[in-house]
């Protein structure tokens, strides 16, 4: 029961990771045609996350490769019924990939018009379709006791999903926006701190309506109302929220950053501690529901895998955390004119 208890927490926490990571990259990568006035600005957001996106995505593989390692139950069940929008991510993330790297192989405006476009659709897509699947995991998926999936892609494209979706955009458009703060100097710096405090104002109300809307449409709050101690995750997030808008008045920008983190962190976790024991709900029955406990791969394969992460997973944090400090410098056009250089 710990074993599975910890693992279930460390599967939350791979994905909670990968969200504030690669979350600012998904954020820019929306804001790119819109914030990125001339080709220098969309060069300067391309650079302010070059080095790191590829990182960032490991958290991906991470999450993904726990889930079928520790729950392979849960990852058999997940990937086949919703296997569309997964897909979907895939491919828009290997776009996304693809055109970081081609936009400057040529000079034409339509071949960079081309790849500025699959820049934003394989940063937008993934967005939306991550926030929209968990809120249908937290909501609850139709399948039956041998894990077969009862419905369709649509389905999946309900009000309380697209809430989810709406909630994972805007909180990683903030979060890009506050990281191009750092990145960014001059004008283009003031134009990123604009679209932050506006983003935060949207993004309260909607907020507001998921929190709302998830007493209605999921359970999440039965673990809430067990235990009130657990409410403390909703106000350090909600707390954390305010505090974005607070460094982002007073042009602390690393601050502003990693409040946003923060939010994005205690999003995850609201959904985390509300879905606990369950990783993968059926909204049929909730006896079919996909638990720590009935989804876990073997008690010798939880304690060997658990000693493999508690020894790599701190040298990938350490690496990332190394990357992170040594570019964490202003883009200028010194940075642009290297060879390396997007």
């Amino acid at each position: 029961m710990e074993l599975q208890s910890i693992w279930f927490f460390l599967w939350g926490l791979l994905w909670a990771i990968f969200f504030l990571t690669d979350g600012f990259d998904f954020g820019i990568g929306i804001l790119y045609p819109f914030a990125g006035k001339t080709d220098r600005d969309k060069r300067v957001m391309l650079n302010a996350k070059g080095p790191l996106w590829d990182g960032n995505e490991v958290w991906l593989i991470t999450a993904g490769g726990v889930t079928f390692a520790a729950f392979p139950k849960v990852y058999a069940t997940m990937f086949s019924s919703l296997y569309t929008p997964l897909l979907l991510i895939l491919f828009a993330l290997i776009f996304r990939g693809v055109a970081l790297h081609f936009r400057g192989k040529i000079e034409s405006p339509g071949w960079k018009k081309t790849w500025d476009t699959l820049i934003f659709l394989g940063s937008f897509f993934p967005a939306l379709l991550f926030g929209v699947a968990f809120a249908n995991i937290f909501a609850g998926i139709p399948f039956d006791n041998q894990g077969l999936y009862h419905g369709n892609t649509l389905k999946l494209l309900n009000p309380y999903g697209l809430l989810g979706g709406i909630l994972f955009v805007l909180l990683f458009i903030l979060h890009g926006a506050n990281w191009m703060t750092i990145k960014a100097t001059g004008e283009l710096q003031e134009r990123f701190a604009q679209i932050a405090a506006k983003t935060w104002m949207v993004l309260v109300p909607v907020a507001v309506a998921f929190l709302i809307a998830s007493f209605f449409a999921t359970s999440l709050y039965d673990n809430y109302i067990k235990s009130p101690a657990l409410f403390l995750v909703i106000v350090l997030a909600v707390a954390a929220m305010f505090l974005a808008r607070y460094f982002n008045a007073k042009k602390a920008w690393f601050k502003a950053w990693f409040a946003s983190a923060l939010t994005i962190m205690g999003c995850t976790f609201f959904g985390i501690f509300g879905l606990f024991p369950a990783l993968f709900p059926s909204s049929m029955n909730p006896a079919w529901n996909l638990t720590a406990f009935n989804a876990s791969s073997s008690p010798l394969t939880l304690k060997i895998m658990l000693v493999v992460v508690s020894i790599f997973i701190p040298i990938v944090i350490a690496y990332q955390s190394w990357s992170y400090h040594l570019f964490k410098d202003p883009i200028t056009d010194e940075d642009l004119d290297m060879d390396e250089a997007y």
